[in-house]
């Protein structure tokens, strides 16, 4: 076997390195956060430019839903010109100003997606690239998002137009002239049902339940704003639903059922424009898609209706296709990690930014990531994984994607102030294990799994 001395001495120099996996908005925030604490890092990202989602996945007429002030990392403030609901272009050259401020750009090699991740011996992780490089890290972590591996619906039947999911539409023009079919009520699918109304011939909106709609802003502030973090859930509830009745009223004024869910109990919907379209006759509601047929759709009531495009607002499954099935810890939409995080059986790979959080992600990260460094450099001093500490301490596996920020700042707080507690037992549970390693996996080459071909193999590229 002929040995690439040059790769080589390049696992020698990341021997002692963590790499990040992603360059946007979460995987830039703890890019900041270990550089600031002196933790040696690369980071990586399969597209040509930083900026995730917000680089390659969103429409050119997006806007945040959540405002600017919990969205902005909380120590790099957006400009004072943005407006509350920066759009994806602000987003994106906040993201970039970001990155240049903190002069983390020699760290990040674009391009380079990652094909498998597998625990080795003594504990390290061999990381494998498209182009056959191979490296090896002391850990990982996973920043790839959530907004790429597409979920598209079942349909019985065919349609003779274009089917594509929200994800593939960029520009209005796409819909100018068209009957419009959109499918799913989340906030992709509100903002092109808006879309389609303002230029399209016309619009359906196809949902299985009507969702909640809140509006952006109250009394001329953000919505979530007005949420304080001392709030119960109880109380946010309760005043969202009274903002909801004095804004749209009832969901029978505008022909469509109640909700039969809580407020919260599903990703929030925050959108003013399609109940203000439903009124004017642009947007149409129905209820799910029964089978096509040709230019027609027939829904679930058994009306029927012709279209030229259908735009499916179907949401994402949540993957880590570059992992083995042992490390394959996703129920549904949830990763089954302690904190949010950590394994209890592995050291040295993290699942961060999987959760889907009811409001801004980059406040959230800017309290997150010192406390997640402060447990990278307790990992450096114990044998046994933190995710068996925090079993150990009475923490649950997590039973769903939506995390109440409210909550979590609490949480993050409340791990702060009592540190010196988890060290302490940390180092009692490390102490009843006298041989602790993370077992390791075959390469991808010597494996012969169907299952987890497929899984290597999901649509996109793009991590």
């Amino acid at each position: 076997m002929k040995i690439n001395h040059n790769e080589t001495e390049n696992n020698l120099n990341t021997r002692q390195k963590h790499l990040i996996l992603g360059a946007g908005f979460v995987g830039l925030g703890m890019a900041q956060a270990l550089k600031q604490a002196g933790i040696p890092y690369d980071q990586v990202d399969a597209s040509d430019d930083i900026g995730g989602n917000w680089y390659h996945g969103v429409y050119e007429t997006a806007h945040i839903i959540s405002s600017r002030k919990i969205t902005q990392f909380t120590h790099f403030p957006m400009p004072d010109h943005y407006p509350d609901f920066p759009s994806a272009k602000n987003i994106l050259d906040y993201l970039n100003t970001f990155a240049d401020h903190f002069n983390l750009r020699p760290q990040i090699e674009l391009n380079r997606k990652v094909t498998y991740i597998r625990p080795i011996e003594n504990n390290f992780w061999e990381v494998t690239f498209a182009n056959g490089e191979q490296r090896i890290y002391k850990g990982v972590l996973l920043c790839n998002g959530h907004h790429w591996c597409k979920r598209f619906p079942e349909f019985e039947g065919t349609f003779n137009g274009p089917i594509i999911h929200s994800k593939d539409y960029k520009r209005p023009e796409e819909l100018k002239g068209k009957r419009v079919l959109v499918i799913g009520s989340g906030n992709s699918g509100c903002d092109l049902a808006a879309e389609s109304a303002r230029v399209g011939a016309k619009c359906v909106m196809s949902m299985r339940q009507s969702p909640w709609f809140i509006p952006k802003s109250f009394a001329g502030a953000p919505v979530v704003d007005f949420i304080k973090w001392w709030m119960p859930e109880w109380l946010q509830r309760l005043m969202v639903y009274g903002i909801i009745r004095l804004t749209f009223g009832t969901h029978e004024s505008y022909g469509l059922p109640k909700p039969n869910y809580r407020i919260f109990d599903r990703h929030p919907t925050l959108n003013n424009e399609v109940p203000y379209y439903i009124k004017h006759g642009r947007i149409t509601p129905k209820p799910a898609v029964r089978r096509l047929d040709g230019w027609e759709v027939e829904f679930q009531d058994g009306s029927r209706d012709e279209f030229d495009l259908i735009v499916c607002a179907t949401g994402f499954h949540l993957a880590y296709p570059f992992l083995p099935s042992e490390l394959q810890r996703v129920d549904g939409s949830v990763v089954k990690c302690y904190g949010q995080v950590f394994l209890e059986d592995y050291k040295g790979l993290y699942y961060i930014g999987w959760g889907q959080i009811r409001g801004g992600v980059g406040s959230l990260v800017s309290a997150f990531a010192p406390v997640f460094v402060r447990y990278l450099q307790l990992q450096e001093t114990i044998n046994v994984p933190i995710g068996l500490v925090l079993k150990e301490l009475g923490q649950k596996l997590p039973k769903t994607h939506l995390f109440d920020p409210h909550k979590m700042f609490i949480e993050l707080k409340l791990n702060e102030v009592f540190f010196d507690v988890v060290t302490k037992k940390a180092h009692r549970v490390d102490a009843q294990y006298t041989q602790v390693n993370n077992p390791p996996l075959p390469p991808l080459s010597s494996i012969n799994k169907p299952e987890l071909t497929k899984e290597m193999t999901l649509t996109s590229s793009l991590q």
